[in-house]
């Protein structure tokens, strides 16, 4: 066997041997007392036992590898900083640590996928031109997938928080009008929502959190408007804010905006309804009229192809 056949192999191996030390290396157990402080810097670890079982060794590693992964793609100027955090909250990621998690992640994922494409290239071509281009393939969709991935996040997120958001805003009315105050009406909105809209009942819960904690109600409203991004979010966060600052009635705000939102949704389904009729003619182009001219025209063409060669 020549040098150039078992040189692919021997980087494969250097490689995976390399991965697996990493891994050995950064995967730990944390202590208890590490786990209630990151539960206290982000309530959403406080879940039951089962949920905690999914955390996986893979997390630990790239918690630990995060800082040093960060320090490349970290942005230097703070107009992109505060924009990936951004981003990052209206995909629902609000802890002090998830942008570097998230350059740590685009990293470690970039190396990786270089490493197993570069594997690949040259087992499978050799040092040529093709093994540099699917190395160079296979790092760029591991590099861009967690652009994509929080894309994708971010999206359903604001459009779940957007079409729950008025059942939230009648029971915050009803709340309202019994007698409770804001902040007790978010609480008991976000202790009902729980189930059926954890996006927004999480949203309200750190809102009321925020606010036990001693923030003005204005810098509240106005970072719940900022975090999910939503506009409709925003302008309820406006309204509240004018409301309180004003002294009007806070459920006459409420319902309006309800009303609003409500029937901003309800058109929304009209509009996607009216697309139907739109998008349903690339499937019955491309499958079903050629299946349906199979079909009509298959036993005709067939015919016509035996009588000329009868004759």
């Amino acid at each position: 066997m020549e040098f150039t056949q078992i040189l692919p192999w021997a980087i494969f191996g250097a490689i995976t041997v390399m991965l697996w030390a990493m891994f050995l290396f950064f995967t730990g157990d944390k202590n208890r007392a590490t786990e209630r402080l990151d539960e206290l810097r982000d309530p959403r670890l406080r879940q039951s036992d089962s949920d905690e079982g999914r955390s996986s060794a893979a997390m630990n590693v790239l918690e630990k590898a995060a800082p040093t992964l960060s320090k490349a793609l970290e942005p230097k100027s703070d107009l992109e900083r505060n924009d990936a955090r951004l981003r990052l909250a209206n995909a629902g990621f609000n802890s002090p640590n998830s942008t570097q998690m998230f350059w740590g992640a685009k990293a470690g994922l970039g190396l990786l996928c270089l490493f197993i494409g570069g594997a690949v290239g040259f087992v499978k071509y050799g040092t040529s031109m093709n093994g540099l281009v699917t190395m160079g393939i296979v790092a760029g969709i591991g590099f861009y997938g967690p652009e994509i991935w929080l894309w994708m996040v971010r999206k359903g997120r604001m459009e779940r928080i957007f079409l729950a958001l008025p059942d939230a805003l009648d029971l915050m009315v009803v709340c309202v009008e019994a007698g409770l105050g804001l902040d007790a009406g978010m609480r008991r909105v976000s202790e009902e929502l729980a189930d059926s809209a954890p996006d927004i009942a999480y949203e309200f819960s750190l809102c009321n959190m925020q606010l036990q904690m001693g923030r003005k109600r204005r810098e509240v409203l106005r970072d719940l408007g900022l975090r999910t991004g939503v506009d409709d979010v925003r302008a309820l966060a406006a309204v509240l804010i004018q409301a309180d600052k004003f002294g009007s009635s806070v459920a006459q705000a409420l319902r309006v905006q309800s009303d609003t939102m409500r029937i901003k949704r309800r058109q929304m389904a009209e509009e996607r309804a009216q697309q139907t009729s739109v998008k349903m003619l690339v499937p019955l182009v491309l499958f079903i009229f050629p299946s349906v001219g199979v079909v009509l025209v298959g036993p005709a063409a067939i015919m016509m192809m035996k009588n000329l060669f009868i004759e």
